[in-house]
């Protein structure tokens, strides 16, 4: 496949760039910075907290899929989630190109956003623990950037591009192990870590898959 990576010097997308050349598909890599890439990637510049349009389109021409592991590294990043998938949207739309695959976080599903101002007060997916006490207390801590990921996901459920996102717990820099699961709108009973390259396989594989197509996938080990 033709795939556009987004954020490949982030911990999740030097997975996806490196699971993607390693199974042989056609890749570009959207970078602030391309001097971090590997030798030999084809890549575009781009600062997705001041997305270029033309740039964007540059990118995502002729793809097959988008895949993006766009998201705040710090508090003074926050909104970068929001505005660059705003951006990927529209070169989306201005070249055509129909399927986007984005990472955002387990516990959005409860965070209130400008679209979904009464979200559920918990997820059907998390036990007791997750409800009343981790969730509750991530939420405070990381309050701004999850505001951040909940209005990505407007975004996109208002957009007309076919797209998945990606909802994982706390992510860990453990190998890959391919095992892991998945559940369709909801959390995973008793999943709180996963490695960033599961992740990434999984949106590899969501690439090809339709019927993530629209849908909002919780995984997990």
């Amino acid at each position: 496949m033709k795939l556009t990576v987004v954020a490949a010097t982030g911990g999740i997308g030097r997975q996806l760039l490196e699971q993607a050349l390693a199974a042989g598909h056609d890749v570009t890599a959207v970078v602030r910075n391309p001097a971090k890439l590997p030798p030999g990637v084809r890549s575009v510049t781009a600062d997705l907290a001041a997305p270029d349009p033309a740039a964007l389109a540059t990118a995502v021409t002729g793809a097959d899929a988008v895949l993006s592991g766009l998201g705040a590294r710090t508090t003074a990043d926050t909104g970068v989630a929001t505005r660059g998938t705003r951006a990927l949207v529209e070169a989306m739309g201005a070249t055509g190109t129909r399927r986007l695959i984005v990472v955002s976080a387990a516990p959005i599903g409860t965070v209130a956003s400008p679209a979904r101002p009464n979200p559920p007060k918990h997820d059907p997916g998390d036990g007791f623990v997750m409800r009343h006490l981790l969730s509750p207390m991530v939420r405070r801590i990381l309050r701004r950037h999850y505001a951040d990921l909940a209005e990505m996901e407007d975004v996109l459920r208002a957009s007309t591009v076919d797209w998945t996102i990606v909802r994982p717990p706390r992510l860990t820099d453990k190998p890959l192990t391919g095992r892991y699961r998945t559940a369709v709108d909801r959390n995973l009973r008793g999943g709180s870590t996963i490695p960033r390259a599961d992740v990434a396989h999984y949106m590899l594989r969501a690439a090809g898959e339709p019927a993530s197509i629209t849908q909002t996938i919780g995984i997990a080990t």
